[in-house]
């Protein structure tokens, strides 16, 4: 299960560790409410971790499945122990268990499921 160990380890003290768990080739979207990032290689997705603002975050993960190759996340972002919003990401894995793709909203106005 890549994207949560993906997860984990953009909220460990070495965000570039998630490097490793993505394909060269790697394609990504993120959405958030200031504006949304793409890219189509592991360069560019090094390029947005290297931009992110240097803060005590976590993603708490309420529920999370598997469809084949897909694997989808739901819960929320904790910054300094404040939830400050709720995500829904998506990673297509490839055969050789690394994200191949990866599609990620989050929001500040909307929660699809309570936090427990």
């Amino acid at each position: 299960m890549v994207l949560r160990e993906y997860m984990a380890r953009m909220d460990g003290q070495d965000p570039d560790k998630a490097l490793e768990l993505l394909e060269s080739a790697f394609r990504f979207h993120i959405a958030l409410p200031g504006g949304q990032r793409s890219g189509r290689s592991r360069e560019d997705f090094a390029a947005y971790i290297a931009g992110r603002n240097a803060v005590e975050r976590t993603h708490e993960i309420v529920r999370y499945a598997v469809d084949g190759d897909v694997e989808t996340a739901y819960g929320f972002v904790i910054e300094g122990g404040v939830p400050t919003g709720a995500f829904l990401s998506a990673a297509q894995v490839s055969s050789a268990g690394l994200m191949a793709r990866y599609q990620s909203y989050f929001t500040t106005d909307f929660d699809l499921v309570d936090r427990t």
